[in-house]
């Protein structure tokens, strides 16, 4: 079946629009750029034939005109990850729903720090807003780049950048929720496997652990620290094995299957003789030999409140008002439960 662009010979332009429509090329642009004022039926009868036609808008032309690009950037680090991926995809979802393209600039490499770069690139591309969503606060920003320009930031305020809203959950309540669980199944004899110590949602996921364990009046003093990786995991859960330890946090999900890995390796039968509860609830998670207990972390709700505020300073609308996000949700799965008898 031959399409229109077929049956023209070119590309449909605005005044084939106008023709189809009964309308002036005014009328289909005011349409188009979705500006007041325009009655029901006409709106109706020029997108019917912009359907028909197939008709594009040309973005760099309307950008011109309009002294907007309508693109938002995002500077994303880690995305080899679970976390920092997830995240990215809820962004370019939220992104998306409030009228928006996503310009990305990602890295693999959770250890990038420098990210000048990355930044003029996303600003060449016409940006009229930044994401980062970057592991901690000492990662170096020319914050001249970025001074009047709205900014979500997911690790806090930015010196001398005068638009931030905040992209994060509580990432310290998470330490406390996997603590809670294991006191409450009456493990005494504790440990984590930590992420990172330089990613800041690595440190206070410890530190939530370690405060609500001494509040408790139990040692938070036994911490390995890992990358991330199902490898690191795996070589800290050897470690583990001849501790002692019956309830072990560990920071992701990840880590958490390399550290169960190597615990019934070595003779160590999970939960019975020790439990194990991860972090981030990945599809995998639930399907292991041994389903891992988890935590899950609502990322949709943080994220579209931090990109309603994000577009709220580019368009100068009213922000959010700064209502909690939902707790992390336990997920109690079969690789927790009570310390073996006689050694709590």
């Amino acid at each position: 079946m031959e399409t229109v662009p077929e049956r023209l010979g070119r590309t449909p332009v605005m005044m084939d629009v106008a023709r189809a429509a009964g309308v002036s090329q005014k009328t289909v642009s005011r349409v188009i750029n979705d500006a007041p004022h325009v009655r029901a039926d006409v709106r109706a009868r020029v997108l019917a034939a912009v359907r028909e036609l197939g008709y594009r808008p040309n973005t760099a032309a309307r950008a011109l005109v309009t002294q907007r690009t309508h693109v938002i950037g995002a500077i994303a680090v880690g995305t080899r990850y679970y976390g920092p991926a997830t995240r990215l995809l809820s962004i370019e979802h939220a992104v998306r729903a409030r009228g928006y393209s996503l310009a990305i600039n990602s890295t693999p490499d959770p250890w990038i720090d420098d990210l000048h770069g990355a930044v003029e690139a996303l600003l060449r591309r016409g940006a009229e807003g930044i994401i980062l969503e970057v592991p901690s606060v000492d990662v170096r920003l020319d914050t001249d780049l970025l001074r009047d320009l709205p900014v979500v930031s997911n690790v806090g305020p930015l010196p001398g950048v005068r638009h931030v809203a905040f992209l994060d959950e509580d990432q310290a309540d998470v330490g406390r929720v996997a603590a809670r669980h294991l006191l409450d199944l009456g493990h005494t004899r504790l440990a984590h496997v930590a992420g990172p110590q330089r990613w800041d949602a690595a440190v206070s996921r410890r530190l939530g652990w370690q405060g609500e364990l001494e509040a408790a009046g139990h040692d938070g003093s036994l911490v390995l620290e890992g990358d991330w990786s199902a490898r690191s995991g795996y070589a800290l859960g050897l470690e583990l094995a001849r501790t002692g330890a019956t309830g072990l946090f560990v920071a992701n999900d990840s880590m958490a299957m390399g550290v169960v890995r190597a615990l019934v390796e070595s003779g160590v039968a999970v939960p019975e003789d020790v439990s194990v509860v991860g972090v981030d609830d990945v599809p995998e998670a639930e399907f292991q030999v041994i389903p891992l207990t988890t935590i899950r972390l609502d990322q949709t709700r943080s994220t579209e409140r931090a990109l309603h505020d994000l577009v709220a300073m580019i368009e100068g609308e009213q922000p959010l008002d700064q209502a909690g996000d939902p707790p992390p949700l336990l997920v109690p799965r079969r690789s927790s439960g009570p310390p073996p008898a006689g050694r709590p």
